[in-house]
C-alpha cells in the first residue's frame, strides 16, 4: 500500500504532475499516431472521404444538368405559347 504521507506529498505539487502526465500524454500520443494501424485506418477513411465527394460531384452535375433542360424546355413552351397567340390574330 501506498503511505497516505507519500500521496499527500505528491498532492501538494500538483501543477508538476499536470506537466508530466502531458508529456507522458504527448510521448504515448506519438507512438500511437505513427503506428502502422491508425495509418491504414487514417488512409482508408480519406480514401472513403474522396469517394463521396467525387458521388457528390456527379449528383451535383447530374442535377444542374436536369435544371437547365427544365428551364429550357420551360422557355421552349412560353415561347411556342407567344408564337402560337400570335398566328392566331
Amino acid at each position: 500500500m501506498i503511505k497516505k504521507e507519500y500521496v499527500d506529498t505528491i498532492m501538494k505539487h500538483k501543477h508538476a504532475l499536470i506537466f508530466a502526465g502531458g508529456i507522458a500524454t504527448a510521448i504515448i500520443g506519438k507512438k500511437i499516431l505513427e503506428s502502422e494501424a491508425v495509418k491504414e485506418s487514417c488512409t482508408k477513411g480519406m480514401a472513403a472521404v474522396l469517394a463521396a465527394k467525387k458521388d457528390a460531384e456527379e449528383c451535383y452535375q447530374d442535377m444542374r444538368e436536369n435544371a437547365e433542360d427544365i428551364v429550357v424546355d420551360a422557355n421552349s413552351e412560353v415561347k411556342k405559347e407567344i408564337y402560337v397567340e400570335e398566328d392566331k390574330e
